[in-house]
């Protein structure tokens, strides 16, 4: 039986790549161009780049380092962030920061083996164990030349870099996809929610076509049939009013729990859904005193703070009752006359937004009050037709959460087999591999 190919021993980075191997002298010309490739282009392998050029007299001061293709580059400031990536260039030139450390691989070393193991645990490791200070931690080119990289032939090398890249291109093919998928939703929103669907499962026509169908209101054209109502109007419990947190101020840091009834925060609420992400708890005793403040499947919950503010999603039957925060706010709707899927979808939609960031002109830190979303208008259809909206809107969901979760599993599936493959674990057939890629 054939062995797996063991790393016999690690050897340093400098040995595999050369570091930093060229950069712009102060002579350049100052009319010279070039596309400027800073941190904010690289996030863990990936690189997306510039498509502007600038000259040599407007660039930062830390545009110097010479990118050629297949160069890697590494982030010597907050490397913990991973700012990694391999640069696969056309048009250039390119130069990038000072921020990074450029590698150019050596003869017969493959610059995708050694972008996997940059990306690796253990060689994560090894970059924190060089980061220097707390709060801006960083490294510095004699530090990346000191890594040790599991020393594999090149044949190996080779193999391993294209089993990775082949889940890599799997990724970015999904990942395209689901880019594709949010384009067609949110074209979709905005016909559901300005034409509306009819009985037979169709859109009405556009106001183009059918200016009958059709009346202008204060937030703009709308089908004849819908009337335009306040937000109030929408989500009323049993008293007759809408039902609002806030958050018991006599909440201190000793009642978080690690279990119990769980605590809903803004950062749990998104535009595709809920996803509970704080796994934070108050005991049920505190819960009872917060009683107020019970969220239950079923119940609309929309974001007071945020970046925008008012983004809304359905709180889910999966979830038991919790309680939300103070930054939340929670509406019971009537289920005779208010679909709660289409009051999320309504709450998120473009005419909402363009009220909100009306409200939140020129602030700082953008905030809605409860006063302000009582206020807001929407354009509310019959609740026939309010289901119609949503199953429209959860067919295009759940093709973008399929998607998602293939996206996920497969960045898993490549965390795993990238550290068995650079650790020798698990096998790679080096002829095969050649062979189907020669």
């Amino acid at each position: 039986m054939r062995k797996p190919p063991q790393p016999a021993r690690s050897v340093r980075l400098d040995s595999l790549a050369e570091i930093d191997p060229e950069s712009l002298l102060e002579s350049t010309s100052q009319r010279y161009k070039f596309k400027y490739v800073d941190i904010s282009c690289a996030s863990n392998g990936k690189l997306t780049l510039p498509t502007d050029f600038i000259e040599f007299a407007d660039a930062p001061s830390r545009a110097r380092k010479i990118l050629r293709d297949g160069d890697l580059i590494v982030s010597t400031v907050r490397p913990n962030l991973k700012a990694f990536a391999y640069c696969r260039l056309t048009d250039g030139p390119y130069i990038a920061s000072t921020g990074f450390a450029v590698l150019r691989a050596r003869e017969n070393v493959d610059a995708h083996f050694l972008l996997s193991a940059l990306l690796s645990d253990d060689l994560s490791k090894q970059i924190e164990s060089h980061a220097v200070g707390s709060n801006y931690p960083a490294i510095n080119s004699s530090d990346i030349r000191r890594l040790r990289v599991p020393a594999f032939d090149s044949k190996t090398q080779r193999a391993i870099g294209i089993v990775l890249a082949t889940i890599d291109t799997a990724i970015e093919q999904t990942e395209a996809l689901i880019g594709k998928y949010q384009h067609v939703k949110a074209g979709l929103m905005h016909d559901l929610f300005t034409r509306g669907v009819l009985p037979t499962g169709q859109l009405r026509p556009p106001r183009e076509q059918a200016p009958e169908l059709y009346q202008e209101t204060a937030i703009g054209w709308i089908p004849r049939e819908w009337e335009v109502v306040r937000m109030i109007k929408l989500a009323e419990d049993r008293k007759g009013s809408t039902t609002i947190g806030p958050f018991g101020s006599d909440l201190v840091a000793t009642d978080y729990q690690q279990e119990g009834v769980p605590i809903v925060f803004v950062r749990d609420v998104k535009e595709s859904g809920f996803e509970w992400n704080s796994d934070t708890y108050v005991s049920l005793r505190k819960a009872r005193q917060l009683a107020a403040h019970k969220v239950a499947a079923g119940d609309v919950l929309a974001s007071k703070m945020g970046l925008p503010p008012c983004i809304s999603c359905l709180y889910p039957d999966w979830m038991p009752d919790g309680v939300i925060t103070a930054d939340m706010i929670r509406l019971s709707p009537d289920k005779k006359a208010v679909n709660g899927q289409w009051l999320t979808a309504a709450i998120n939609q473009d005419r909402v937004k363009r009220q909100i960031a009306a409200i939140t002109a020129g602030v700082t830190r953008p905030k809605v009050t409860l006063a302000d979303f009582r206020n807001i208008r929407v354009a509310k259809p019959a609740l026939t037709e309010q289901n119609r909206i949503s199953d429209k809107l959860k067919v295009a969901q759940s093709m973008l959460d399929t998607e998602m979760v293939r996206v996920s599993k497969l960045q898993t599936q490549k965390l795993g087999l990238m550290q068995d493959l650079l650790t020798g674990k698990v096998p790679v057939t080096v002829d095969a591999q050649h062979k189907e890629h020669a």
